[in-house]
Order: structure tokens, then C-alpha cells, then sequence
């Protein structure tokens, strides 16, 4: 496997910490709004990344995080009276509903930063005693000019960099970080009351949750690539001065998403979510949009793109629904070596793609000509599967896949004249039939008589 590290900024061969092990920390969302296409984009990308790396050997251990206690939370809870755990509760499972309709694996663990108080303070209190912290009036802050390496993870230049740390006239320098927020309405800790800091629940949290080595607390850490300076930078100083060694042996980072070819951004109100592109398509076409290009690539979402690429995607389910019910056999050697191939390149999707549509064009030209070759039917299913387990596509119902769309008060109507034809075929009234049919037509659904039924679809 072959990955992007965004700190060398080359490809690099990934070689795990021990064996065959491969330990991921993905930063996950702040909950206090629902999920954006910038969420979407990460958490397709590094669900990828994972099942890719699955399909290789690996055995994977990956955690994302919940960030749900925060600035922006309070400002929520003040503008509309209710409580932390009523604000965070309620975003972060619609953001795992999103999520779902993406196909998006959930994490093998999904801590919270209320729920890891302890690991933070116990991680701020050993940065305090070793003097890489100090204290000041409104909270514990971390001492960057105690670490030499600062900035090597972002490469920026000490410079104009306190625009994206909060700003306090007593810090010692404009960089420094807090750690601890005093707060007396929140939560007890041996240097007072308060609240962590954003920039401290992750390294908290990969330390105890992740065993790393000497060198290493895990393997790759990753996110978005606006995550990388001051998030990440500040994360990997804590852990280089806290514990004398680097947090990941990789960092991987996906691009920006922008909207209209401008970058997403709530202060400009273009921060798309994933909530109103759902009501235009499927999550499943939103999820082959948004991976049909490479993760470290900037991304343009545009609709008209997004009606396009579902066209790309109904091509898949279409073959896959003209195998419907046929068991699969063995996946074929040459098709699954060429895929894994190109996902090994970094994730190299859009040669992947490619090699999907061949094979979907291939095989409905095969089966064209041998239309009752149950080895080619057998071994098309299989390949589809792998697809399907590797890339997160058409994994839905290959029937209710084409029913996208219609509510239900339309599908009992469709369900009842369905009903109603099938009993004047029984009675063998089949210009009732016909004319039940051509109802049907006038609502732009198409049948289909089958072995297990009738099927339909929107046109």
C-alpha cells in the first residue's frame, strides 16, 4: 500500500507500526450543527482508505471521534435553551444517520470528550508538572516555545499564525494553545474547574485508546486539510513533549470541498449539508459523487454533477439487477488484482472507476451473446460483490434502488394496481391488464414480470 503523507508531502510505502496492523485516528465532528459535504468527503475518504486496507490483510483499528463540548455548543445552548446533551445527542446521531445513508462503516470506537475527561486531564496535568504548560487566569495553556519542532508539521512560518489560535494578551506567546478552559459550570480537575480545550481530546484520546511503540503512538492520523495547522500541528507538539515522540508514523489529509467553485464556508453561506443533498438523490449517489474523485484533490459539488454521476451509478444496478438471484462464485483474479491495484496508489479511485465501468460494460455484451452462461453470470455477481464490499456501491436492493424518490402514499398505489393486474392476468381479463399497465405508464413507473414477482421502477 502506497499513501500520500502529508507532512513529507510524497508517496511513501505504508509500513505499519507492528505486523499487519493498521491503526487509524480520523477527527471527527464538532456537534453542535448537522453534517456538511466537507464531513461527507473526509468520511468517505478514510472509509475507503479503511476498506481498502481490509481488503489487503490488514486488520484495521479505527476510531473517530466525537468533539461534544466546544465554544460553538454553548453559543447553541444559549440561543436555544437547551442542554449539552440534549444539542450533542441529537446532532451526533443525525450526523451517524448521514453517515449510514453514505455507507459510511461506523468506527470501532467513537469516544466523546465528555466521555474522556479523565484521559485529558490526566494528559494536561503531566504536561504542567514537565513544565511544557502554564497557568494563567482564564486557563492552562501549552508552552510552544518549549518545543523545537513546532510548525514541522505544517510547514508554516512562524508568522501572522495567532489569527487561527485564540487570542490573550497575557499568553507568552500569541501561538500558545489552551489546554483547560476555567469555567466553574463545568467540570472538576485538579487545576480547577472548566472545560478542555479542542486541541487536547484527541491526543488524550489516541493515547488511551491506542497502544503505539517508541516512536509512534499510531499509525496514521487523519482529516481534513483544514485540520492540519493549528488542530494537528498543535496535537503532535502536546504528544512530542508530553510523551518524547511523534503521535503518527502518517498523516493523510483530504481536500476542501467547495461549492459553486467557491470553498464551503458557513460565513459565506455555502456550507452545503449533507441533509439537503440527500433530498436530491440517493445517499449512495451522493457517496460515488463525492469518492469519484481522489481524496487530496479539491472538490467542486455541483448538482447537475451529482445527477450525473447517479446515471454512472444506476449503469452498476442495472447489471446487478439483471443477475438478480444468481448466486455468486469467485471474484475474477485479473479484475480484483487491477482494482486493488489502483486503491493501493493512494487511493488512486478514479482508475478504479474505471476498471468498474469496464467491467460492467464487458459483462452486458457477454451477456448478450451468452445469455444463459451460468459460470459468466456467477462470476459477474462475484465481481460486482467485491465492488460493492471494497468501494461501499450498490449494496442497496437492486429493485428499490429505481424506486428512489416515490413516497409512500404513490407506492401503495403502485403496490395496489400492481395487485389488480396481476388478478386480471389470473382471470385472463388482459385488456384490464393492459389497461393497468398503461396506468402505470401515465405514472412513470415501469414493470417488470419476473420468477419472484413483479418489479417496478420510476422511469
Amino acid at each position: 500500500m502506497i499513501i500520500y503523507d502529508s507532512v513529507l508531502k510524497q508517496k511513501v510505502k505504508f509500513e505499519p507500526i507492528r505486523g499487519n496492523e493498521a491503526n487509524i485516528y480520523v477527527c471527527g465532528p464538532t456537534v453542535y450543527d448537522d453534517a456538511h459535504l466537507g464531513h461527507a468527503k473526509s468520511s468517505i475518504s478514510f472509509d475507503l482508505l479503511r476498506r481498502t486496507l481490509k481488503a489487503l490483510g490488514y486488520k484495521v483499528k479505527f476510531i473517530k471521534n466525537f468533539t461534544d463540548i466546544d465554544d460553538k455548543i454553548l453559543n447553541k445552548m444559549a440561543a436555544t435553551n437547551q442542554s449539552l446533551e440534549q444539542i450533542t445527542s441529537h446532532y451526533i446521531q443525525r450526523y451517524k444517520d448521514d453517515m449510514h445513508a453514505l455507507n459510511v462503516t461506523d468506527a470501532d470506537i467513537e469516544p466523546k470528550a465528555t466521555g474522556s475527561l479523565e484521559a485529558i486531564i490526566s494528559y494536561i496535568k503531566n504536561l504542567l508538572e514537565t513544565s511544557f504548560a502554564y497557568r494563567l487566569e482564564d486557563g492552562i495553556y501549552f508552552d510552544t516555545s518549549k518545543d523545537k519542532d513546532y510548525l514541522a508539521l505544517s510547514g508554516r512560518k512562524d508568522e501572522n499564525l495567532q489569527a487561527r489560535v485564540s487570542s490573550n494578551d497575557g499568553k507568552k506567546d500569541p501561538k500558545d494553545f489552551a489546554l483547560w478552559k476555567f469555567d466553574e459550570n463545568w467540570y472538576e480537575s485538579p487545576f480547577g474547574k472548566g472545560r478542555p480545550g479542542w486541541h487536547t481530546e484527541c491526543v488524550a484520546m489516541i493515547k488511551e485508546h491506542f497502544e503505539g511503540d517508541d516512536k509512534y503512538e499510531i499509525d496514521i492520523h487523519a482529516g481534513g486539510a483544514d485540520l492540519l495547522f493549528p488542530h494537528h500541528e498543535n496535537e503532535a507538539a502536546q504528544c512530542r513533549c508530553g510523551q518524547h515522540k511523534s503521535l503518527a508514523k502518517y498523516w493523510m489529509h483530504n481536500g476542501f470541498v467547495q461549492v459553486s467553485g467557491e470553498k464551503m464556508s458557513k460565513s459565506l453561506g455555502n456550507s452545503f449539508f449533507i441533509k439537503d443533498a440527500l433530498s436530491l438523490a440517493p445517499g449512495e449517489a451522493l457517496r460515488f459523487y463525492l469518492m469519484s474523485s481522489h481524496y487530496r484533490a479539491n472538490f467542486n459539488y455541483d448538482i447537475d454533477d451529482l445527477m450525473a454521476s447517479k446515471k454512472r451509478l444506476d449503469k452498476i444496478y442495472r447489471l446487478k439487477k439483471r443477475l438478480s438471484g444468481v448466486k455468486a462464485s469467485e471474484v475474477n483474479a485479473k479484475f480484483k488484482d487491477e482494482i486493488l491495484g489502483f486503491m493501493s496508489d493512494d487511493l488512486n479511485i478514479s482508475a478504479a472507476l474505471s476498471v468498474v465501468d469496464e467491467m460492467v460494460n464487458s459483462a452486458n455484451l457477454s451477456l448478450d451473446n451468452e445469455s444463459k452462461n451460468k459460470a459468466l453470470k456467477a462470476q459477474t455477481v462475484a465481481n460486482l460483490e467485491f465492488t460493492s464490499n471494497l468501494l461501499g456501491i450498490a449494496l442497496k436492493d437492486e429493485f428499490e434502488w429505481f424506486q428512489w424518490g416515490i413516497d409512500d402514499e404513490l407506492k401503495a398505489k403502485i403496490n395496489s394496481l400492481i395487485e389488480q393486474r396481476n388478478e386480471a392476468k389470473k382471470q385472463k381479463d388482459f385488456a384490464l391488464s393492459d389497461a393497468l399497465r398503461d396506468e402505470l405508464k401515465s405514472l412513470n413507473i415501469s414493470i417488470m414480470d419476473t420468477p419472484n414477482g413483479t418489479m417496478w421502477e420510476k422511469l
